[in-house]
């Protein structure tokens, strides 16, 4: 293979990589593990999840805004 080649190849696989990466889907699923991590059994992470995927990433959680996690969240008890 000659060098140009490999070099345009490997830019991409980048460029596909930054693409997935960038997934809004992916990264709302990714908030929702942060906010699982932080909140514990009080957050409902596969209800997070599953409202990524249905509204496809439009609604991503930020876990230091009570208003996007408000949803998900358990009752203290």
């Amino acid at each position: 293979m000659s060098y140009t080649f490999k070099i345009v190849l490997y830019l991409l696989c980048f460029a596909t990589f930054l693409l997935t990466d960038a997934n809004p889907i992916g990264i709302c699923i990714r908030n929702c593990v942060q906010c699982k991590k932080m909140f514990g059994p009080y957050f409902e992470g596969q209800l997070c999840a599953d409202a990524c995927v249905k509204f496809k990433g439009k609604m991503i959680p930020d876990c230091e805004d009570i208003t996007s996690i408000a949803p998900f969240l358990n009752k203290f008890d």
